[in-house]
């Protein structure tokens, strides 16, 4: 048989939008590209699982990526998604190059998008055939937020929940990728029946999007660990502050799905007082950005938020977008910080697969 090729291409994400937190998500338009040969006319591969893997890292990041399919996070995924099937590795012979425009570390779910890339390459590779509702249970299992997710996934403007787990469901939240690691990490019995995912793990609904709003991402010089971004926030919350996200939480896919956009009401709907105030301490200027910016003060905002965990700025606006990018990065220089933006849309198609 003569080598195939296909591609595939999944956005970025941008999770807890304004009240959100872990529920609402948007998909952008930075993408992950992965390029895929099969040449299954060679008898075998000298390569490790069949696969070989190179990367062309377009977004600067300092973090290495590895390109042992044992330890890159795409493609033990894919192990894992294949070994569900009982397909112990890639095809012969599997080339899979990947193009990262999407930083690292910085809030706009790159662990997330490669989870999802994982999940996609190895339905194809497998000629699996599932569908994307079976996926995202797969994703579930290894990624537990279902707002980067489901956006990478479906596209667009999507609110997201999870069901209660049974016990032996939680129990192997982890399991997946033990069950593609080398011994003696995975154990010698390594992904010889890895754990399926129950069927609706979670779900999804996407909302409307106002065709006049853009996303502008201020993306700081410094990475926040999503970890570090976790560990800081309360084991509680008051009442008055948990009433209040929900509040704005309504109101919000109905403000940012209203064409023309309603400046004053979209701003007062993305207001939060359940991850932001707690995560100033870990980005320099967010307190003062997050204060000074205003539709009164800034003509074409919108709202302004932490893209996911941070330290990126998610501005949503409908004009003036240097402008509006200008202030928020001299904002972080006069904390000695270097940023680079970008304008952006919502990435509706989500992940595709071209051949």
């Amino acid at each position: 048989m003569a080598a195939s090729s296909f591609q595939l291409n999944i956005p970025c994400s941008s999770a807890n939008i304004g009240p959100g937190f872990d529920v609402i998500g948007l998909a952008l338009s930075l993408h992950l590209e992965l390029h895929v040969t099969i040449d299954s006319s060679k008898p075998s591969s000298q390569h490790p699982f069949n696969c070989v893997i190179t990367y062309d890292d377009q977004s600067n990041s300092t973090e290495k990526i590895s390109l042992d399919p044992e330890v890159n996070l795409i493609t033990r995924v894919a192990l894992y998604v294949l070994r569900c099937h009982e397909q112990r590795s890639f095809p012969v012979e599997t080339r899979v190059h990947i193009v990262n425009p999407i930083p690292l570390g910085r809030g706009l779910g790159s662990s997330g998008t490669a989870v999802v890339a994982g999940v996609m390459l190895g339905n194809e590779v497998g000629r699996l055939g599932l569908s994307k509702d079976r996926l995202l249970d797969y994703c579930l299992m290894i990624e537990r937020h279902p707002d980067n997710v489901a956006a990478s996934l479906f596209g667009g403007f999507v609110g997201t929940y999870l069901n209660d787990l049974r016990p032996e469901d939680v129990a192997r939240k982890e399991i997946p990728l033990s069950e593609v690691l080398p011994a003696p990490a995975g154990g010698v019995d390594t992904g010889k029946q890895p754990p399926e995912p129950p069927l609706g793990i979670g779900h999804y609904r996407k909302f409307d999007w106002a065709k006049e709003i853009k996303a502008i991402a201020i993306i700081p010089d410094f990475v926040v660990p999503t970890a570090n971004a976790r560990n800081v926030l309360p084991t509680t919350y008051t009442r008055a502050d948990v009433v209040f996200n929900l509040q704005r939480a309504a109101l919000l896919p109905a403000a940012l799905g209203t064409s023309p956009p309603d400046p004053d009401m979209i701003y007062l709907a993305m207001q939060d007082k359940v991850h932001q105030p707690y995560r100033q301490t870990l980005i320099p200027g967010l307190t003062e950005i997050l204060q000074s910016m205003n539709p009164s003060t800034q003509p074409g905002l919108l709202g302004i938020c932490l893209s996911g965990a941070g330290p990126t700025i998610l501005a949503l606006a409908t004009d003036n977008f240097t402008e509006i990018a200008d202030r928020i990065i001299s904002r972080f220089a006069s904390n000695n910080i270097n940023c680079q933006w970008k304008l952006l849309e919502p990435a509706q198609a989500g992940a595709t697969v071209q051949y």
